[in-house]
């Protein structure tokens, strides 16, 4: 798998967590429990430090960056959706970043939401718990999403990383 260290920046990753081979972890960037990083997600803690929380999963070709001061932090029990990019924000528990969604600095995601796909969640803006942010630049519904909303994917993702762990081999 691609974990380097950068300077005395090192990743530190749960052992339980699981990061694709094709994926890139580079700095500071800490993975926790059961979480996990799928094909050709790039995680990069250059600039800051990143945290993704236990539970919680990053899939393919997602982006995870941070800015000077502005450390991406992404909650316990969160999808991170397929191409997504996350630079400098805060996501908290339980919530949904959709495929294509893009969430940038000083953005703060409440507990228990959702970023629709290819929504912009814009500079500053917050999510309050419970709300979906829907369309570009993003709007904001609130009090449609139930606590737990994105368990049973988070559960699935946990279990498919244990999967991946014990049953994935290069064959060619």
């Amino acid at each position: 798998m691609a974990i380097y260290a950068l300077g005395e920046a090192v990743p530190r990753v749960d052992p339980t967590a699981y990061v694709h081979p094709e994926a890139v972890v580079i700095g500071d960037v800490e993975l926790g429990p059961e979480s996990s990083v799928w094909p050709y997600a790039v995680l990069r803690g250059d600039d800051g430090w990143i945290r993704i929380g236990a539970r919680s999963n990053v899939q393919d070709a997602a982006v995870i960056h941070c800015a000077p001061g502005l450390p991406t932090v992404v909650g316990e029990n969160c999808t991170v959706g397929h191409l997504a990019h996350l630079e400098g924000c805060t996501v908290k528990d339980g919530s949904l970043i959709g495929v294509g969604a893009v969430v940038i600095h000083r953005a703060v995601i409440g507990p228990h939401s959702l970023v629709g796909a290819n929504a912009m969640v814009t500079a500053g803006l917050v999510v309050p718990p419970g709300a979906m942010a829907l369309g570009t630049p993003a709007r904001i519904r609130e009090d449609v999403l139930a606590e737990g909303h994105n368990q049973e994917n988070a559960d699935i993702y946990a279990a498919r990383g244990l999967r991946y762990h014990a049953e994935m081999r290069r064959i060619g």
